[in-house]
């Protein structure tokens, strides 16, 4: 009798601490999970019951004079006959920094080489890099200091060797992410107006060059029109938690959701929706400087919905793996990898293993395995597994 007592006291003080050590977590955790939850609740709610995003552009639209003050930049390096007497497939920008010159590097030797695009794929591609100014003199690389070469001086002396930096005497700074954006489609509207797609990128992403190109002469043969293809992102709410870096004030975006958007690491939108969007910018008060966010409320203003394409990463990286390689699209937060990545996704090797009804069979397993992963997220999702 006295045993069996012991036991249940003992019983019961395991339920009480692991009671008290659950509430404890669950009140460290609490605040967090609470915003995270609510925020979403209401953003769905709004999205899906009252879907009010009519009002977003009523909100934001402004005077064009004042609108102008948001692409009213001089520009400090430019290429206006860059894709002049070329049929371009694709006008390609790629968002850099001015300190990220190996990033830019890279990119040329591998999936931007104009001259391999355009041997061996037999499309023009034009590739240029979005960039503003150096904020202080503190940023500048290693390299800069050494030459003892100023920074713009730099920029100059890369860009007469390659002929790709587009530049606006704007800060360079992840708060003016908008203005790069606004960039790159009033460059398009007034210099390769006639590419037929546009697609904007981080330099940290991959691109998968020959897949991208087949898919958008497919797409381009078809005529698609309002097009518009990357990682969709649907229904998420603006963050309100100051200590994040996409914090957004309720004076900057008071609505509970933003209108659909891609993911700002890599996605594509056809020529005449680059222009649409280029008109919306005249209109819209571009303050908002969470850069995918902003092409979201154009996109919303001018009718035009994102499409979801399987092979677009959103933050995440890819798998490595042939199977992966065979439909890659994109991959996010490749720096010293990317040689060898762009030497292992493009060889021959990889259509030879990934063909025939075996080869189709082993790879749907082999991305099941490596894809269909609760934890697993912002790349390629399950579905991806069956394409």
């Amino acid at each position: 009798m006295f045993l069996k007592f012991r036991r249940i006291r003992r019983c019961q003080c395991m339920q009480l601490m692991t009671t008290c050590l659950v509430l404890s977590v669950v009140m460290v955790c609490w605040e967090q999970l609470d915003n995270s939850v609510v925020s979403h609740v209401k953003s769905y709610s709004y999205r899906y019951l009252v879907n009010r995003f009519i009002y977003i552009n009523k909100s934001l639209t402004i005077p064009r004079e004042q609108a102008r003050s948001f692409s009213n930049f001089q520009y400090l390096l430019d290429h206006p006959d860059k894709c002049a007497g070329k049929d371009v497939l694709l006008l390609l920008f790629v968002k850099t920094s001015p300190e990220n010159i190996e990033r830019r590097n890279a990119i040329r030797s591998t999936w931007g080489n104009e001259t391999y695009i355009q041997n061996t794929l037999g499309v023009t591609v034009k590739v240029v890099f979005a960039l503003g100014v150096p904020q202080t003199k503190k940023e500048e690389p290693s390299w800069s200091k050494r030459s003892g070469i100023g920074f713009q001086e730099q920029l100059v002396h890369e860009d007469s060797l390659h002929g790709d930096l587009i530049q606006q005497d704007f800060l360079d700074s992840f708060h003016n992410l908008t203005l790069k954006l606004i960039l790159q489609f009033h460059w398009m509207h007034s210099r390769c107006a006639h590419a037929r797609f546009l697609m904007t990128a981080d330099d940290d992403i991959f691109v998968h060059m020959p897949n991208l190109v087949s898919y958008l002469q497919d797409m381009s043969s078809r005529g698609v029109t309002d097009f518009w293809i990357g990682r969709v992102h649907r229904g998420a709410p603006p963050i309100r938690s100051k200590d994040s870096k996409y914090y957004v004030p309720f004076e900057m975006y008071q609505w509970l959701a933003y209108p659909d958007y891609t993911a700002g690491a890599g996605y594509v939108v056809s020529g005449d929706v680059a222009d649409k969007v280029y008109q919306a910018t005249l209109t819209l008060n571009a303050s908002i400087y969470i850069d995918d966010v902003f092409m979201g409320i154009c996109a919303n203003a001018i009718g035009v919905t994102p499409q979801e394409h399987v092979y677009f990463s959103g933050e995440g990286k890819a798998p490595y793996h042939p199977c992966i390689y065979d439909q890659m699209m994109t991959s996010h937060g490749h720096v010293e990898d990317i040689y060898d990545l762009w030497k292992a996704a493009t060889h021959p090797q990889v259509k030879q293993r990934t063909s025939g009804l075996m080869g189709r069979l082993y790879c749907t397993a082999v991305k099941m395995a490596l894809l269909c992963k609760p934890y697993y997220f912002n790349t390629y999702p399950c579905k991806a597994a069956f394409f």
